[in-house]
Protein backbone atom coordinates (compact mmCIF):
# COMPACT_ATOMS: atom_id res chain seq x y z
CA UNK A 1 0.00 0.00 0.00
CA UNK A 2 1.57 3.29 -0.97
CA UNK A 3 0.99 5.73 1.73
CA UNK A 4 -0.66 9.05 1.14
CA UNK A 5 0.02 12.82 2.17
CA UNK A 6 -2.29 13.31 5.18
CA UNK A 7 -3.54 16.72 4.93
CA UNK A 8 -4.85 18.89 8.66
CA UNK A 9 -5.70 22.81 8.78
CA UNK A 10 -2.01 23.78 9.23
CA UNK A 11 0.01 20.49 8.38
CA UNK A 12 1.24 17.96 5.31
CA UNK A 13 2.28 14.58 6.22
CA UNK A 14 4.44 13.93 3.81
CA UNK A 15 5.45 9.86 3.35
CA UNK A 16 8.94 9.74 4.11
CA UNK A 17 12.03 9.36 1.92
CA UNK A 18 15.30 9.04 1.78
CA UNK A 19 16.24 12.75 1.11
CA UNK A 20 14.25 13.79 4.74
CA UNK A 21 17.21 11.96 6.23
CA UNK A 22 19.50 15.40 5.80
CA UNK A 23 16.88 17.51 7.65
CA UNK A 24 16.20 15.02 10.05
CA UNK A 25 19.81 15.23 10.95
CA UNK A 26 19.70 18.54 11.55
CA UNK A 27 16.93 18.51 14.00
CA UNK A 28 16.45 15.54 16.15
CA UNK A 29 20.47 15.36 17.57
CA UNK A 30 18.95 17.03 20.66
CA UNK A 31 18.57 16.16 24.16
CA UNK A 32 15.25 17.79 24.72
CA UNK A 33 14.13 15.15 21.73
CA UNK A 34 15.66 12.21 22.06
CA UNK A 35 16.27 11.90 25.77
CA UNK A 36 12.56 10.38 26.43
CA UNK A 37 13.50 8.11 22.95
CA UNK A 38 13.86 4.25 23.18
CA UNK A 39 17.62 3.41 24.46
CA UNK A 40 18.14 1.89 21.24
CA UNK A 41 18.77 5.54 19.50
CA UNK A 42 22.29 6.44 19.81
CA UNK A 43 23.87 9.19 21.83
CA UNK A 44 25.18 11.00 21.11
CA UNK A 45 23.89 10.38 17.65
CA UNK A 46 26.50 10.03 14.83
CA UNK A 47 26.61 12.35 11.88
CA UNK A 48 25.22 9.70 9.55
CA UNK A 49 22.40 8.43 12.18
CA UNK A 50 19.47 9.85 10.38
CA UNK A 51 20.34 8.66 7.13
CA UNK A 52 21.06 4.86 8.38
CA UNK A 53 17.81 5.06 10.29
CA UNK A 54 15.53 6.25 7.57
CA UNK A 55 17.28 3.80 4.98
CA UNK A 56 18.70 0.82 7.13
CA UNK A 57 15.24 0.82 9.71
CA UNK A 58 12.03 3.01 8.39
CA UNK A 59 12.06 2.75 4.78
CA UNK A 60 12.88 -1.46 4.83
CA UNK A 61 9.94 -1.38 7.35
CA UNK A 62 7.63 0.49 5.19
CA UNK A 63 8.49 -1.68 2.36
CA UNK A 64 7.68 -4.88 4.84
CA UNK A 65 3.88 -3.38 5.54
CA UNK A 66 4.45 -3.19 9.25
CA UNK A 67 5.55 0.84 9.08
CA UNK A 68 4.27 4.08 8.15
CA UNK A 69 6.18 7.20 8.59
CA UNK A 70 5.51 10.88 7.91
CA UNK A 71 7.17 13.85 7.73
CA UNK A 72 5.58 16.97 9.57
CA UNK A 73 5.49 19.93 7.39
CA UNK A 74 3.31 23.46 7.71
CA UNK A 75 1.29 23.55 4.83
CA UNK A 76 3.26 27.52 4.70
CA UNK A 77 6.65 25.83 3.96
CA UNK A 78 6.11 22.00 2.65
CA UNK A 79 10.18 22.38 2.04
CA UNK A 80 10.62 22.43 5.69
CA UNK A 81 10.66 19.22 7.77
CA UNK A 82 9.24 19.95 11.66
CA UNK A 83 9.23 16.66 12.59
CA UNK A 84 8.12 12.73 12.31
CA UNK A 85 5.02 10.66 13.53
CA UNK A 86 5.29 6.78 12.49
CA UNK A 87 2.62 3.84 12.95
CA UNK A 88 3.42 0.43 13.11
CA UNK A 89 2.00 -2.56 13.37
CA UNK A 90 3.76 -4.37 16.24
CA UNK A 91 2.40 -4.71 19.89
CA UNK A 92 1.98 -2.26 22.10
CA UNK A 93 4.04 -0.08 19.85
CA UNK A 94 2.04 1.66 17.36
CA UNK A 95 2.87 5.04 17.32
CA UNK A 96 5.74 7.36 17.61
CA UNK A 97 6.68 11.15 17.22
CA UNK A 98 8.93 13.87 17.50
CA UNK A 99 8.81 17.66 16.38
CA UNK A 100 11.67 20.07 17.08
CA UNK A 101 11.38 21.99 20.06
CA UNK A 102 10.90 25.41 18.10
CA UNK A 103 7.66 24.09 16.98
CA UNK A 104 6.26 22.35 20.27
CA UNK A 105 3.63 23.80 22.43
CA UNK A 106 1.35 24.95 19.26
CA UNK A 107 -0.69 21.87 18.54
CA UNK A 108 1.03 20.75 16.08
CA UNK A 109 1.59 17.56 17.17
CA UNK A 110 -1.88 16.92 18.68
CA UNK A 111 -2.76 17.86 14.67
CA UNK A 112 -0.44 15.31 13.22
CA UNK A 113 -1.12 12.50 15.60
CA UNK A 114 -4.70 12.97 15.26
CA UNK A 115 -4.25 12.78 11.57
CA UNK A 116 -2.25 9.43 12.05
CA UNK A 117 -4.45 7.89 14.13
CA UNK A 118 -7.73 8.31 12.27
CA UNK A 119 -5.79 6.83 9.58
CA UNK A 120 -5.02 3.98 11.28
CA UNK A 121 -8.04 3.13 12.49
CA UNK A 122 -10.44 3.72 9.68
CA UNK A 123 -7.82 3.35 6.92
CA UNK A 124 -5.94 0.34 7.97
CA UNK A 125 -8.98 -0.69 10.01
CA UNK A 126 -6.72 -1.31 13.28
CA UNK A 127 -8.96 -2.42 16.24
CA UNK A 128 -6.53 -1.16 18.96
CA UNK A 129 -3.46 1.57 19.17
CA UNK A 130 -1.31 1.31 21.97
CA UNK A 131 1.98 3.64 22.45
CA UNK A 132 4.62 3.44 25.22
CA UNK A 133 5.83 6.95 26.56
CA UNK A 134 8.32 7.71 29.58
CA UNK A 135 5.80 8.75 32.61
CA UNK A 136 7.95 12.27 32.79
CA UNK A 137 7.44 12.93 29.40
CA UNK A 138 4.10 15.20 30.19
CA UNK A 139 3.54 16.50 26.54
CA UNK A 140 3.39 13.26 25.20
CA UNK A 141 0.73 12.48 28.12
CA UNK A 142 -0.56 15.44 27.64
CA UNK A 143 -1.25 14.26 23.41
CA UNK A 144 -2.44 11.05 24.38
CA UNK A 145 -5.14 12.27 26.95
CA UNK A 146 -6.46 14.84 24.74
CA UNK A 147 -7.12 12.36 21.72
CA UNK A 148 -9.09 9.95 24.68
CA UNK A 149 -6.33 7.59 25.28
CA UNK A 150 -6.26 5.93 28.93
CA UNK A 151 -3.32 4.90 30.89
CA UNK A 152 -3.39 1.01 30.62
CA UNK A 153 0.20 0.02 32.36
CA UNK A 154 3.11 1.55 34.22
CA UNK A 155 6.62 -0.65 33.68
CA UNK A 156 10.53 0.17 33.89
CA UNK A 157 12.13 0.67 30.17
CA UNK A 158 15.11 1.93 28.99
CA UNK A 159 15.23 4.96 27.31
CA UNK A 160 18.27 7.51 26.09
CA UNK A 161 18.13 9.26 29.66
CA UNK A 162 18.06 6.04 31.55
CA UNK A 163 15.63 3.89 33.15
CA UNK A 164 12.18 5.25 33.63
CA UNK A 165 8.84 4.26 34.37
CA UNK A 166 7.19 4.09 31.04
CA UNK A 167 3.70 4.07 30.62
CA UNK A 168 1.24 1.90 27.85
CA UNK A 169 -1.89 4.32 26.60
CA UNK A 170 -4.58 2.80 24.52
CA UNK A 171 -7.64 3.52 22.39
CA UNK A 172 -9.95 1.26 20.67
CA UNK A 173 -11.26 2.14 16.95
CA UNK A 174 -14.78 2.67 18.63
CA UNK A 175 -13.65 4.77 21.57
CA UNK A 176 -12.13 7.16 18.75
CA UNK A 177 -14.81 6.78 16.23
CA UNK A 178 -17.27 7.40 19.00
CA UNK A 179 -15.15 10.58 19.65
CA UNK A 180 -15.37 12.03 16.15
CA UNK A 181 -18.99 11.88 16.24
CA UNK A 182 -18.73 14.69 19.17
Amino acid sequence: MRIPTLTTDRLLLKPLVAEDAQQIQKLYPRWEIVRYMVASVPWPYPENGAENYVNNVALPDIVKGIAWFWTIRHRDTPGKLMGVICLYDVEDNNRGFWLAPEYQGQGFMREASIAATDYWFNVLNKQTLRAFKAAVNSRSQRISASSGMRLINTVKKEYVSGLLDSELWEITRDEWNARKVC
